[in-house]
């Protein structure tokens, strides 16, 4: 393994050392990878719990795939329902709706679907979006655009972390800030 710079981070009581990667020339990012990380996932989620206390919402939306152990301990947290946008389309998933995205981590257009059979289930409520990190906008964006398409509403949008410019962010409830790291 690559001995690779690390970015210490300490969130809802935990302490991790996040890799730096080099998603462009002269451009690093820590990454937040909370795959199988049980521990700070649970921390995290009962950490956002309470800052969504105060916050009327029904549903929480997240996108697959790095948040979606997030989701579900937040969802366990909060007794609220979660519903994960698909980066890929199958089949079964009927007449989804359908939107692009730019992901800073890979560089490349994506979309996001949502399953015919969430259309419904998210027709006329409250959303709160989540992700892990919150960095360009454009995951984000593209989930706003699909909240809207089924006639649901965002009543606030919450991470882990928001990254980059931090004002860009100040209405995201997030637990932390990440900078980005230019040579």
């Amino acid at each position: 393994m690559e001995n690779r710079q690390t970015y210490p981070v300490d969130i809802a009581g935990v302490h991790r050392e996040l890799p730096l990667f080099e998603i462009k020339p002269g451009l690093k990012i820590a990454i937040l990878n909370i795959l199988g990380d049980t521990e700070l996932v649970q921390a995290c989620a009962k950490a956002l719990a309470l800052k969504l206390a105060s916050i009327d919402y029904d549903v929480l939306l997240t996108a697959e795939a790095k948040s979606i152990p997030l989701a579900h301990a937040l969802a366990v947290e909060t007794n609220k329902p979660y519903v994960v946008l698909r980066k890929v389309y199958k089949p079964y998933m009927g007449n989804s709706l359908r939107t692009e995205t730019l992901s800073i981590t890979t560089g490349e257009p994506q979309y996001l679907y949502l399953d015919e059979k969430d259309v419904d289930a998210m027709k006329g409520r409250k959303v709160v979006i989540l992700d892990d990190v919150i960095s360009t906008g454009s995951t984000l964006q593209g989930m706003r655009l699909l909240v809207q398409k089924a006639g649901a509403e965002v009543v606030a949008e919450a991470a882990v972390f928001t990254e980059g410019e931090r004002a860009k962010w100040r209405d995201v409830v997030a637990l932390g800030h990440l900078p980005v790291f230019t040579d």
